[in-house]
């Protein structure tokens, strides 16, 4: 029996002296040295007692041995769940108790933080350094080179990545083999790689974009990347000229346009830019186009089924749309009140059902049922509409999804802090435009009677809680909060009183 996703992008790679991971520092690694450690890494795996099916939770800094580790999960069979590395202790403790992790691998600097959760959740903890150092790299040292690939079969799951709704704790997004390889073949053909693309890749890779995206289609593809540890402008301007391709962030596009080093010519040799994980503005197209005379391709996907849809790569990128649905992808608007799809041209809730589908989410079958219908469309939470030409628009997010430089915040979990706060009645989180970003985090605060919140105290306390991009860049004091008739909050209010707030960032 085989394992459809391992011998498609890993084993078909095998024994390749070609390049495969690019450093900044010069250096190379070619896909049989990858694979040598992926190979290591899948018998540490074992050693930690890990058999196939069981969960492995990773928060570790991007390097090609964290990527490494992905690739020897699919080996060995094991489900892989990366996580945020913003995320504090308190955030990884449920992560790790819900998905029943069997192993936490961390940064060394972080096992200290970490090993109070591991004991609690009776989880196994090893680490791994972004220089390739830590226990788990010590306990892959001086085992093979080869490793027998654990057979699986396309409905067996290979990752979890957990999302949130705006109430209740955040749902493990159950990913099968057949989820992820269908969506990156589709993809690299679609965007026309090949063995000679070199993808410049800037992207975290604990979420869809940077693991499942832009990794699955180069490995696919049989090409390199360009492995860089975050985006750095003068970096990605140095290594531009090694590059074919990019995929980015609307930030990524906002930052390059504000410097003057980046010129036509700079641009000239690439091929493509792709951008998603949120809206990019319509000027950034405009100036972007201006500027290099090239097009960026926007997609659109989430964490539940990769990519759904894509402006065409040979064909008018518009934007403000997100192109066509990909090919397998079926996509419909629906109304949210009683699921009837809706004509063409009309806006209402977008439905997607195809082989890049998520089987559902881990152990909350409520939730599964209420998301994912018996027909196999699973209902995004977007409002959106086709027009007459085929092309899909995200015209607004239920749920009140802020999505801040490629990030996924929701606002229930910082209000739910924010009201714990000394002298807070009440919150509310929304987000506003922010050029850079997209969309940055703005809090109301509704101060209980006679009180005066200590901003600055709350900030530290919020500091402590929550990953960085999830923090508040303004927090605002206001003496109510708008609400309708049913007394539920109107954040439509509250966004166009502070749509704004940082116009001039």
């Amino acid at each position: 029996m085989a394992n459809p996703l391992y011998d498609r992008l890993f084993g078909a790679n095998a024994g390749k002296s070609t390049p495969f991971l690019l450093l900044a520092d010069g250096r190379s690694l070619s896909h049989s040295d990858f694979l040598a450690i992926a190979s290591r890494f899948a018998h540490a795996l074992v050693a930690a007692g890990l058999e196939p099916g069981d969960r492995l939770a990773v928060q570790i800094e991007k390097s090609p041995e964290a990527l490494a580790l992905y690739a020897a999960a699919v080996q060995a069979g094991v489900v892989f769940l990366p996580l945020n590395t913003g995320y504090t202790a308190d955030e990884v403790s449920y992560f790790v108790e819900n998905s029943g992790a069997k192993l936490l691998v961390c940064d060394p600097a972080r096992a200290e933080a970490l090993a109070p959760v591991a004991d609690a959740a009776g989880t196994g903890l090893l680490t791994l350094g972004s220089e390739g150092d830590g226990s788990f790299a010590e306990s892959a040292a001086g085992v093979p080179n080869a490793f027998d690939t654990v057979a699986r079969g396309e409905d067996d799951l290979a990752a979890f990545l957990y999302t949130s709704g705006t109430t209740g704790r955040s749902k493990g997004a159950m990913l099968t083999q057949a989820n992820l390889l269908s969506n990156c073949l589709t993809l690299a053909e679609e965007w026309r790689f090949t063995a000679e693309d070199v993808l410049l890749h800037a992207l975290p890779i604990f979420h869809t974009h940077g693991l499942f995206v832009a990794t699955n289609v180069t490995l696919a593809a049989g090409g390199a990347m360009i492995f860089l540890p975050r985006f750095d402008l003068d970096v990605i301007l140095e290594q531009m000229p090694r590059a074919t391709t990019m995929m980015g962030v609307p930030t990524f596009y906002t930052r390059l346009l504000g410097d003057p080093r980046f010129t036509a010519d700079a641009a000239a040799h690439m091929r493509l830019f792709i951008s998603g994980s949120a809206p990019l503005l319509a000027e950034t197209h405009r100036q972007f186009e201006g500027r290099t005379g090239q097009r960026i391709l926007e997609r659109y996907g989430m964490t539940e089924t990769n990519m759904n849809t894509s402006n065409p790569y040979d064909g008018e990128r518009r934007a403000g749309t997100v192109g066509f649905p990909l090919p397998g992808v079926e996509l419909r608007i629906t109304d949210p009140g009683n699921g009837a799809e809706l004509p063409q041209g009309e806006i209402g809730q977008i439905e997607v059902r195809g082989p890049n589908v998520f089987k559902g989410y881990w152990e909350m079958p409520e939730k599964t049922a209420a998301e994912l219908r018996e027909n196999g469309f699973f209902i995004t939470g977007d409002l959106g509409m086709v027009d007459s030409d085929g092309y899909v628009s995200i015209v607004g997010r239920g749920k009140d999804l802020i999505i801040s430089g490629g990030y996924n915040i929701y606002p229930k979990e910082i209000e739910a802090l924010l009201d714990d706060q000394p002298g807070v009645l009440e919150s509310a989180v929304i987000g506003v435009p922010h050029a850079d970003f997209g969309e940055t985090v703005l809090a109301v605060l509704v101060p209980e009677p006679g009180a005066s919140p200590d901003i600055a105290a709350i900030e530290a306390e919020v500091s402590t809680k929550l990953a960085r991009f999830k923090h508040p860049r303004r927090m605002v004091v206001a003496e109510s909060l708008p609400r309708n008739t049913m007394g539920k909050v109107q954040k439509n209010v509250l966004r166009d009183a502070y749509k704004d707030a940082f116009a001039e960032s």
